[in-house]
């Protein structure tokens, strides 16, 4: 195993196949340029790179999302991982506009280069929406806010990012770059987010080598995975395939916020008969309040996020009851309205990832829009089913 000094580029022998493991910034001009020096200077039989399938048809058909259906994606409850790769998207879009480079341009070039050479190009990742959920799965509630409330600060943030900078990035997980801080201390966050992928792609890299025999492989992926995968590709294992499906497993999610939701309408509607057992008047003056607190935070969030008036008139009239409802949410139903009311169209698909990368863009673009009154309207009326809630129990004991 031999490592170049100019770039992160080391030598790993596996039963008889070279792997040049190449390690880049996903923003950097001169990873780019390293990718493409190897591939126009050395021969190799194979391309590996840090993608996944999902990623790979978004990077070789960038025009992929304009056959998403919005209101379908929210019905199955994929909002959220939509909104969070369209975040990660704009993070690393704000730091490749500074640069003056496409973000991913290091793999775009492998990719393009490896295919008009017609040699295979090898996806080794992990799918980024079982990495997600295993990240999701992996952390506390509190610990998934602070995710969330990092990943929406880097979409919104404007401190300006050198090319030195970027480069210093090769130390860390670059593709997470928004959640960098977060991953190298946090084990919770660390292991699904690059220590399994590390483990992940060493595997997928064996499994290619073993299957197809490729004496010379090249294989681009972020530098801070190098560490990593060059002590799992020195490990041996049982059974390769076995050990890819245990890390392909999305954990089943806990029962208790399939039971939570329930028990909070249960202590709700608890709270509204001992009102009315007070008095009729008093009843009737919690449901009220309940209203006017849960609609109102609902439809403020709409507002927020500039929707239709009848969207935020539909997020105050829906939120009261759907909070009562855990099998539907307020945010699908002021999806599904503001969908109706301003359909997008497809150059709103088409423009959705360049559109976000601004964060004026979430607003501008339909796309974005009902994705973002899907959220803060969710939001709003998560926010007034605990205030009101415990406002209500408060007057309650009170009175």
């Amino acid at each position: 195993m031999k490592n170049n000094q100019e770039e992160p580029l080391y030598f790993i022998d596996i039963n008889g196949s070279q792997i040049s493991l190449l390690g880049t910034a996903h923003i950097s001009k001169a990873s780019a340029d390293k990718v493409n020096e190897l591939l126009a200077t050395e021969k190799f039989d194979a391309v590996a790179v840090e993608l996944c399938p999902s990623r790979y048809n978004a990077l070789i058909n960038p025009d992929s999302l304009a056959k998403m259906d919005i209101f379908e994606v929210i019905r199955q409850g994929k909002g959220m991982m939509v909104i969070a790769n369209l975040a990660l998207g704009a993070y690393q879009q704000r730091m490749a506009d500074e640069l003056g480079i496409e973000p991913g341009a290091e793999m775009r070039v492998a990719v393009n280069l490896a295919r008009d050479k017609n040699l295979p190009v090898l996806l080794i990742d992990r799918e980024i929406g079982t990495t997600l959920k295993r990240i999701y799965r992996n952390l506390s509630f509190f610990r998934r806010m602070n995710l969330i409330t990092a990943l929406l600060a880097s979409v919104v943030t404007r401190e300006k990012v050198s090319e030195e900078e970027i480069e210093k990035l090769k130390e860390g997980d670059v593709l997470e770059t928004a959640f960098s801080q977060f991953a190298t201390k946090e084990r919770d966050l660390f292991k699904p987010l690059i220590d399994e992928r590390d483990l992940y792609m060493s595997l997928r890299l064996q499994s290619e080598i073993s299957n197809n025999n490729y004496p010379r492989v090249l294989a681009v992926v972020g530098a801070g995975h190098m560490k990593g995968m060059r002590q799992y590709l020195d490990q041996s294992y049982d059974s390769i395939e076995d050990e890819i499906k245990k890390l392909d497993l999305e954990p089943p999610p806990s029962n208790w916020p399939k039971v939570f939701p329930w028990v909070v309408v249960a202590v709700i509607f608890i709270g509204f008969a001992l009102g009315f057992s007070k008095s009729p008047d008093f009843g009737w003056l919690l449901v009220g309040q309940w209203v006017a607190i849960n609609g109102g935070l609902a439809a403020l969030g709409a507002l927020i996020a500039r929707a239709h008036p009848l969207t935020v008139v539909g997020a105050f009239i829906a939120a009261p009851l759907t909070s009562l409802n855990p099998t539907i949410g307020a945010g699908m139903v002021t999806a599904a309205i503001e969908t109706y009311l301003r359909k997008p169209e497809v150059g709103d698909f088409m423009r959705v990832r360049s559109d976000t990368a601004k964060f004026s863009g979430w607003w501008k673009n339909k796309v974005a829009r009902i994705l973002l009154i899907f959220l803060l309207s969710t939001l709003g009326s998560a926010i007034g089913t605990y205030v009101a809630g415990f406002m209500i129990f408060e007057q309650i004991f009170r009175n």
